[in-house]
């Protein structure tokens, strides 16, 4: 399982991501709403603005500090490796 960095200390499993989103949009605020009401939010932002969003395939919405500029090649290296272990490519 190959964990990856959101920033300033947290981590999260590469497998388990379905999505990386802005959190600008309409329907993301209101799945940011519906997984605080379900309490399946993770607020790892520690304190600062929300510049993505991430979710997880057990249901769980992440938020973090950190831009998708920067999220996304970070996810990209960790799909990649993860690839070449389970097709030997």
């Amino acid at each position: 399982m190959e964990f990856v960095s959101i920033g300033y200390g947290g981590i999260v499993a590469a497998d388990r991501l379905i999505a990386v989103v802005s959190p600008e949009s309409a329907p993301v605020k209101r799945l940011v709403t519906e997984a605080r009401e379900r309490s399946m939010l993770i607020d790892a932002t520690f304190g600062r603005k929300t510049r993505a969003v991430l979710v997880m395939d057990s249901d769980h919405v992440i938020l973090s500090g950190l831009p998708l500029e920067k999220l996304a090649p970070r996810f990209g290296a960790a799909i990649g490796a993860w690839e070449e272990e389970t097709h030997g490519e």
